[in-house]
């Protein structure tokens, strides 16, 4: 049987984003006990356990906000009317009327693989930036595979730039540096007949302006452009059209947010759709 840290490093070899939650607080009565943990997909989907069904909607919203801001969160699920855990500050607090009675905190850690970074050509620049790099976390991609790469540095010096360019822009990459001087690297994109689109993708001269000499310092260049595109102007891996985000509803019984999703109970009155966090709920609702 897998256990759910042998999960998460089967996720994270897979460059899969998912939250790790463990329960770290526990007061009774709850079934969740400290230890306690699960993952949470990009779906949705959770594997593990961190207490019942409502527990573990209030979890599962939670942790998507986490994937999509990348912030860890420390989620505080209370009863109504119950004797509150010690304050604390920054916590998510959510109110579970349907809850058993118990409370629990839980620590959603967003476990997001590191930007992956093609660098093409073997130069002593293509070198220095791959080992900058490594330094910074990124994940230098040996591979001629640009699928999935955050950036792609071209660094041939004249040998075959013009393959990698247009492979990585098919590949759908969103910040390709092209180590070149101005009026070369113009040359060589007006060679390729790109559309303002692609060419708005391509970075050249690359890097930001320090008057770089030493390969070094031209490594520092082109990966401080590369930080400032992601840091700042939101650049995301090259994986296609983005994950849909799961639908969110309002349970109309005790209010709660739940994913909505095949096994979420559901009930259509009046041509109109209502989800619920449990089969209790569900009940309540049908019943009156």
């Amino acid at each position: 049987m897998t256990t759910i840290a042998e999960r998460a490093r089967e996720l994270t070899d897979t460059r899969e984003p998912f939250v790790h939650a463990t329960v770290v607080r526990a007061q009774d009565p709850t079934s969740a006990r400290p230890g306690d943990a699960a993952v949470i997909r990009s779906d949705g989907s959770i594997e593990g356990f961190v207490g019942g069904v409502c527990a573990e909607s209030s979890v599962r919203a939670a942790a998507l906000d986490t994937l999509r801001d990348g912030t860890a969160l420390l989620l505080r699920v209370l009863p109504e009317g119950a004797v509150p855990f010690p304050d604390t500050p920054g916590a998510r607090v959510v109110v579970n009327p349907c809850h058993s009675g118990g409370a629990i905190e839980v620590f959603l850690r967003p476990m997001l693989p590191a930007p992956a970074l093609r660098v093409v050509g073997s130069t002593p620049i293509s070198a220095a930036v791959a080992n900058l790099a490594a330094f910074l976390d990124f994940d230098v991609v040996a591979a001629d595979d640009c699928a999935g790469c955050t950036a792609v540095v071209v660094a041939g010096l004249g040998k075959g730039e013009q393959e990698a360019i247009r492979a990585a822009l098919d590949a759908g990459v969103g910040f390709i540096a092209l180590v070149a001087s101005g009026r070369r690297g113009a040359a060589l994109l007006d060679e390729l007949g790109l559309t303002d689109a692609e060419r708005a993708r391509v970075h050249s001269p690359a890097g930001v302006d320090i008057d770089a000499r030493t390969p070094a310092e031209i490594a520092l260049s082109i990966m401080a452009e590369v930080v400032r595109a992601i840091r700042v102007d939101g650049l995301a891996p090259a994986s296609g059209a983005p994950a849909a985000r799961p639908q969110q509803a309002v349970d109309p019984v005790c209010g709660m947010t739940v994913l909505v999703g095949p096994e979420t109970p559901h009930a259509r009155v009046d041509g109109q759709d209502f989800w619920f966090c449990c089969a209790g709920c569900l009940a309540s609702y049908t019943a009156a």
